[in-house]
């Protein structure tokens, strides 16, 4: 039997020559991740409630981010690009049979390759955060890496997640994977606080223990709502080592590209956070709420944009009709910028009501929320340009151009190096940029990690 990839054309549905931007499915990927995005944002408001916006949850946002990181740049990010890219193409060539032998092929590969890491990240803790924290103390470094080991098989479970919601996507079933993130953060928040309080009433450093217990167990909810759906389609998992395969090979080629073209908005938030560290407590969790807040509209209307675009040029592509192509692209990019462009000029102008509204109860005080806010201003700067590269980046991968986004990425990532040492070292200014300089002290507290 031949493989999928060496199928003739001729298989190809006749209504994919007359396809366009689905901009129905488009508004209800967008609810369902605005869903994730405001749960997401009342996790955040929960826990820095319980928490504060000090030491404790600069703690669980590093190591949060170690596993979270390999979640973006892998699950929902180069393999899941990759992925769908390919599955689109294979069902538009051998149909549906020849699809699922695919995704069993790598859903086995990722179990097996995510599981090394697991382990490898669990027994290197140590040294992960001494790299990505190098100004943490001794006491918060310590309970970062307890943390980090706790959340790292959340890596797994998210990615096997990804795969199941690319699969649905490629069967234009966008509702439940859009929704599935939404259950993580039910579980999240559910489990956190329910654990937490279990292991310390009064919600301190002992507490993060049941936060991150509750993070896997959010992870393992984001797979599990999805299996229904695709056993409906027909799809069974069935494991397969038959990894030498042509659908195989063409993932893997377009994950090493994909991977450093995915990793510009993540390796740019870690090397902020890098700096941020060295900062004293607190930083490393204003930036998370400052991002989390700008993630808001990007989820609603970039995401939603590229993840309905990306099988749809990726089957463009395949039948030949490249006028189409660019029309859609064109398409998808006009509506992205008509949306996030005010979204920016909002948010710049009400980063800190909105902040103190949302975010200025319990333990977070005014201080916190005003440095939050300054970080919150130069991130929507970006915010239309974020929504642009979700779209762009699939474009190019859907036409096997590659190369392009990953140079790109790489300039990027050098830019804000430069851009993080000059104005954290050389002009002294902190997470709140001009508003706050370095030199203003913030009000006096009690670190958590050593209470």
């Amino acid at each position: 039997m031949k493989d999928p990839a060496e199928l003739p054309a001729v298989a190809i549905a006749p209504d994919a020559r007359t396809e366009k931007l689905n901009i129905k499915a488009a508004g209800i990927i967008g609810v369902a991740v605005m869903c994730s995005r405001v749960l997401g944002l009342a996790r955040d408001l929960i826990f820095a409630a319980l928490f504060g916006g000090g030491a404790a949850m600069d703690a669980f946002t590093a190591a949060f981010r170690i596993p979270n990181l390999l979640r973006d740049l892998f699950a929902e990010g180069a393999l899941s690009t990759a992925f769908v890219a390919t599955f689109s193409k294979t069902i538009a060539r051998g149909g549906d049979g020849a699809a699922w032998r695919l995704a069993n092929k790598v859903a086995t590969l990722t179990t097996v390759v995510l599981g090394i890491l697991c382990i490898a990240g669990i027994v290197f803790s140590t040294e992960l955060v001494a790299t990505l924290a190098p100004g943490f103390g001794a006491d918060k470094a310590a309970l970062t890496v307890q943390l980090t080991r706790i959340m790292f098989p959340f890596i797994l479970l998210v990615s096997l997640a990804a795969l199941a919601m690319g699969m649905l996507n490629s069967k234009s079933i966008f509702g439940m994977p859009a929704m599935a993130s939404s259950f993580f953060n039910i579980g999240s928040i559910v489990g956190g606080v329910t654990l937490g309080y279990w292991m310390d009433p009064h919600f301190g450093p002992r507490a993060l223990l049941g936060l991150a217990v509750a993070t896997v167990l959010g992870g393992a909810l984001q797979l599990a709502v999805q299996l229904p759906s695709l056993a409906r389609l027909g799809y069974r998992f069935r494991p397969d080592f038959r990894w030498r395969d042509a659908g195989v090979k063409a993932i893997l080629l377009l994950m090493g590209p994909a991977v450093i073209a995915a990793s510009t908005t993540q390796f740019n938030v870690l090397v902020n956070s890098m700096f941020a560290s060295t900062l004293g407590d607190g930083p490393i969790f204003w930036l998370s709420i400052a991002f989390r807040l700008m993630q808001l509209p990007l989820g609603v209307f970039g995401v939603a944009l590229g993840t309905v675009t990306l099988p749809l040029l990726s089957r463009l592509v395949v039948t030949g009709h490249m006028a189409a192509f660019r029309t859609e692209l064109a398409r998808a990019l006009r509506i992205g910028l008509l949306l996030t462009i005010p979204s920016t000029i909002g948010l710049i102008m009400l980063a800190e009501p909105i902040i103190s509204v949302l975010y200025q109860h319990g333990k977070f005080n005014a201080y916190q929320a005003a440095q939050a806010a300054g970080a919150l201003r130069f991130y929507a700067i970006g915010l239309a340009g974020y929504a642009a590269l979700k779209v762009l980046v699939n474009a190019f991968y859907a036409i096997d151009r590659r190369k392009t986004p990953m140079l790109v990425s790489f300039l990027a990532v050098a830019l804000n190096l430069l851009l993080n040492w000059i104005f954290t070292f050389l002009l002294g200014w902190d997470i709140g940029a001009w508003l706050f300089p370095r030199a203003a002290s913030p009000p006096s507290t009690s670190c958590c990690c050593t209470r």
